[in-house]
């Protein structure tokens, strides 16, 4: 697992409490080489492993990306797994649009704070721990809706459009992350139609055999990304380790 990551490497998943995020977690743990796990998520959680550390944080604020960076205390940090992401909430009144007529400017203001400011935000905060010279791992989830040269199809204004913003900042960040850490990789993945909370609304017009388990995708994400190599910094990939077009 991992192989580019040095035995006992530290590793932190945000968005942990979510379906994707908590199977990476318990995929890290299922390997020896992990030293240290830490998972962040609004809600605490627990697992019995004593290289597991819970933090329950609100990475959405200032306050609680300050607290992680604390927590971190500048020590490094091999592998940063972002699985927080947003596609709706119905108590807020975001859904994905099937035209121009359903666009919400709140909405899509809140899917960009989520989906792309968010990630972008966490990796600032966090790079005191990034930099140096250790062997270090960037992984981001976009969607390949995000990809506007596959965009084919059209609606799902406000996802798509914060997953390309996403993608645009993780690139960025790619190219300034390599002058502080020649030894860093960014990479955005997509981990294809999960079954998740995020997904159930919509998994009736999945087609058979694309709707895949937690498990399942954690492990492949992992496997996709300990295959990149340092020179493919600020890539995107899909579940299968397929490139996605931007």
């Amino acid at each position: 697992m991992l192989g580019q990551l040095p035995e006992g490497f530290t590793a932190l998943i945000t968005g942990a409490g979510g379906g994707i995020g908590a199977a990476v977690v318990d995929a890290l743990l299922a390997s020896p080489r992990p030293g240290r796990v830490i998972a962040v998520s609004r809600q605490p959680t627990s697992r019995n492993d004593e290289r597991f550390e819970g933090l329950a944080l609100d990475l959405a604020t200032p306050e609680g990306r300050a607290g992680l960076a604390h927590h971190l205390d500048g020590r490094p940090l091999h592998l940063l797994f972002n699985a927080i992401g947003l596609l709706h909430d119905e108590g807020h009144g975001i859904h994905p649009e099937k035209r121009l007529d359903d666009l919400d400017p709140q909405a899509l203001a809140q899917l960009f704070e989520i989906n792309a400011i968010l990630p972008a935000m966490l990796i600032q905060a966090l790079q005191p721990a990034l930099k140096g010279r250790h062997p270090a791992l960037v992984a981001s989830l976009s969607a390949r809706v995000g990809s506007i040269g596959d965009n084919r199809l059209g609606g799902w204004y406000g996802y798509r459009a914060s997953k390309a913003a996403h993608n645009m900042l993780m690139r960025t960040a790619a190219v300034e992350l390599r002058r502080l850490n020649p030894d860093i990789t960014v990479v955005c993945l997509h981990p294809g139609t999960t079954d998740t909370g995020l997904s159930r609304p919509f998994q009736a017009r999945v087609p058979e055999g694309k709707l895949f388990s937690q498990a399942f995708v954690a492990e492949r994400l992992l496997t996709v990304l300990g295959e990149r190599a340092s020179e493919e910094s600020g890539s995107f990939y899909d579940w299968a380790g397929e490139p996605v077009a931007w």
